[in-house]
This record gives C-alpha cells, structure tokens and sequence, in this order.
C-alpha cells in the first residue's frame, strides 16, 4: 500500500527521471560508435565529454530562473529540450562540432536534474514522506532498459540517427504526464539562504552525492568500451555492461527504500561506498566480460542508494521554507560529478589505461567515509 502511495505521489516527477535514463542508456550503449565516428581517442573524447560538463554547471546555475519562468511547465520543457538537443551530437563527424553540441546535450540535462530534484523535495516535504529512492530507482530501471535496448538495435544494425529519433517522440509523448497540477506547483526554488550552520552539511552532502555520480556515470560511460576493447566483447555484450549497472542500481535503490526504515541512512551510505569500491576493483581486474558484469553488478547495488539517502539526510535537516534550495545546491555540487566522470575517466584512460581508471573511481569511492564523517558533524546526524 506504502509502495502504490509513492508511486501515486511520483506520477509527475517519474517520468522526467526515466527521461534522462533513457537519453544516457541509448548514449552510453553507442559510446563506442559515437567515437569511432568523431574519430577520436580516448583522451579526445574525454575532452569533448567535458564540454557536456561545462554545459551542465552553466544551466545548474541559471536552474532557479528557469524554474520560476516555466512554473508547472518546467520539467516537462527540460525533457524535451533535452531530447531535440541529444539529436545534433550524433550526427557530428568530428570531436570539435561534437563538443560543441554536447555542450547543449549538458546544459539540459542538468537544468532538468536540478529542476526535478527540487521539485520531488517539495513534495516529500509536504507528504513527510521518503520518495527519493523511488524516482532514482526508476532512472536507473529505464537507463538500463535502454541501453539494453540499444545495445541490441546497434548490434543488429541500427543507426544512432533512428533510435534518438524514436527517443524524441517517446519523451515528447510522455512529457505531458511531466506538466504539474496548479494546484501542486511551487513558487519555484526557495531563493533564502541556507543557515551558516547548515552550509557544511549542504557542502560535503554534496561532495558525497558528486563521488557517487562521477563513479556511477564514469562506470556507465566506458563500461561498454571496457568489455568490448579490454575482455572481446561484441557489441550486445558491450552493451550489457552499462546496463547491469542500471539494474543493480534500480534493484538497490528499490531495496534501499525498504532498508531504510530499519538502519540508518548514514550506515546504509557507508556500507554501500565499501561495496561499490570492492565492485569497481573487480570490474578492473576481471579477465571475462562476467567477471566485469560482476564488478559493476557490485558496483551499482553500492553506489545505488547513496545519493538519494544523503539528499534525504540533508533534507530533513533544513527548515521547511529552505528544503527545496538546499537540495538545488547539493544537487548542483553533486551532479558535477555525474557529468565530469567520464571525461576524467577519458582522460585517465589515454594517460595509464581504462583498467587503471577504474582503479581510480575505486579511490574515489573510498573517500565517501570520510567525507560522511564530516557531513555526520555538521548535521548532528547519529
């Protein structure tokens, strides 16, 4: 009953979540095509990656104006944009248009993420309930549906150019179950400031939701060329890579929602930093493509529930009348992560090799322990 009430007060924000599973499952199913086609390495195309980057930062930041200026249009407008945006890239024959582009593909995508993690604030504000690990489970379900999706039409034989096309009318289509009730609709994101004392639990919430996203994306972003240029995988089982990422996540994130009632979301985040470190060890030094499905497998049931535990953890630490601007702020801190990822993972990979990036991505998850130490003394969390 708990589960269909969630589901019921989730109608609207779900589908902007799937939206952007969908856009990156498709695009990280066909990474290895899409670089081959711009002709690049993979330092180069970790440069162009860090275009979506920049696109992303600049659009987080101007999230707040767009918000107030769409109303209950907003997340349904971003989904959108993205869509028609995830286009152009494609077609692009070198890294530098391609660049260029993404940096659209970026911008969008991180105005729809802040926009529609604010707004499910809200509305778990008003409904004191927990709906965060709910609307990412069902990002991470449709990444991985996607990419499965896509992996077997591009191994089969079809463009990029017709599954992103199929991508618009599906999201253009569903984008009108985005569109909130007047009724239901904020003013926009709270524009007070958060109190000085909540600045640290705002900040290295952030950092931990950023170390979650730059693992979680780096993985989804070089998980297909892994298996395919490293373990001879083809193009299917390249393609499953990403995707067992996905639903692990999904699975985890459904899990967590149940886990939750009984520990901690403070042990839940630490535990699941620790198995996905050990998931992304295994995925560097696996000799088979099972064995890296095992890594990632790991690697997703860990990663998978800590940001939505922290952005609840921050939450429930912040008056009312400045939730939904201090869930923007961790949000943008932390979706850096979700968008840099790949690139230095491109960049480290050129450098030392994929393998050893994924050693790097295990570091970086090591550190979320500490980095919850702090957030535990700023936010007078047990």
């Amino acid at each position: 009953m708990q589960l269909k009430k969630s589901f019921h007060l989730s109608r609207v924000t779900a589908p902007a979540f799937m939206a952007q599973g969908f856009t990156w499952g498709i695009f990280a199913a066909y990474a290895p095509d899409i670089k081959s086609q711009i002709n690049a390495s993979d330092a180069v195309f970790g440069w162009v990656l860090l275009c979506g980057a920049v696109g992303a930062v600049t659009a987080m930041w101007l999230a707040p104006i767009f918000d107030r200026l769409a109303g209950r249009y907003g997340m349904a407008i971003g989904a959108v944009l993205l869509a028609v945006a995830f286009q152009f890239p494609i077609l692009a024959q070198g890294p530098v248009l391609f660049g260029a582009l993404m940096f659209f593909v970026g911008a969008f995508s991180g105005l729809l993420d802040v926009v529609m993690n604010a707004r499910l604030s809200v509305i778990e504000s008003r409904e004191r309930t927990s709906l965060m690990n709910l609307n990412h489970a069902l990002f991470s379900f449709a990444y991985a549906a996607s990419a499965i999706t896509a992996g077997l039409l591009r191994d089969d034989g079809a463009s990029i150019n017709s599954v992103a096309f199929g991508l618009l009318i599906l999201i253009s289509i569903t984008a009108l179950g985005m569109i909130q009730p007047r009724a239901s609709t904020p003013a926009g994101i709270s524009q007070a400031d958060t109190k000085p004392a909540l600045w640290g639990a705002v900040f290295w919430g952030g950092l931990i939701v950023f170390a979650a996203f730059l693992s979680e994306n780096a993985v989804e972003g070089w998980s297909a060329l892994h298996i395919e240029r490293n373990l001879g995988g083809g193009a299917a089982e390249g393609a499953f890579g990403p995707a067992m990422l996905g639903l692990t996540m999904g699975f985890g994130r459904f899990g967590g929602q149940v886990i939750v009632s009984r520990i901690s979301e403070a042990r839940v985040v630490l535990f699941g930093s620790l198995l996905a470190a050990v998931g992304a060890t295994i995925a560097a030094f696996a000799p088979t493509p099972i064995w890296a499905y095992v890594g990632f497998g790991l690697l997703g049931l860990g990663v998978s529930v800590i940001a939505p535990m922290v952005f609840a953890l921050v939450g429930r630490r912040v008056p009312d009348e400045i939730r939904a601007q201090a869930i923007s702020r961790v949000a943008v801190i932390g979706y850096l992560g979700f968008f840099v990822g790949p690139p230095i993972v491109g960049f480290l990979a050129g450098a030392v090799g994929l393998r050893a990036s994924f050693v790097f991505v295990a570091l970086i998850l090591l550190a979320i322990p500490l980095l919850l130490k702090l957030l535990r003394r700023d936010a007078r969390i047990d």
